[in-house]
């Protein structure tokens, strides 16, 4: 279950906002660097999120039974929930305003 989520997080974002994402990389340099930031910020968030949920998937991998094993992996899926939420609404309102530039 965890892989097939991780799957539909990365895939709903490119499969909903594949346009939107094309038109900003087709864009070329922005006018200023507040414009690449307030562009690009959705999807670097969703990144980050996605890649915080990393050392959750190693902690799953490795055996329980071992001396190195550590539990306590609640803060990362917080940052990674955190974060991909907050990549995935702000990523909306960044449709919105393309929609009424197009």
């Amino acid at each position: 279950m965890g892989a097939v989520g991780f799957a539909v997080a990365v895939a709903l974002p490119v499969w909903l906002w594949h346009g939107v994402i094309a038109d900003i990389a087709r864009a070329g340099t922005p006018d200023s660097l507040g414009l690449l930031v307030a562009s690009w910020a959705p999807w670097a968030l969703m990144a980050l999120g996605l890649a915080c949920f990393a050392p959750i998937v190693l902690a799953d991998l490795r055996d329980r039974e071992h001396r190195f094993h550590r539990r306590g992996t609640g803060a990362w899926a917080g940052w990674g929930i955190s974060l991909y939420l907050l990549g995935f609404g702000l990523a909306a309102q960044v449709a919105q305003i393309h929609a009424l530039h197009s």
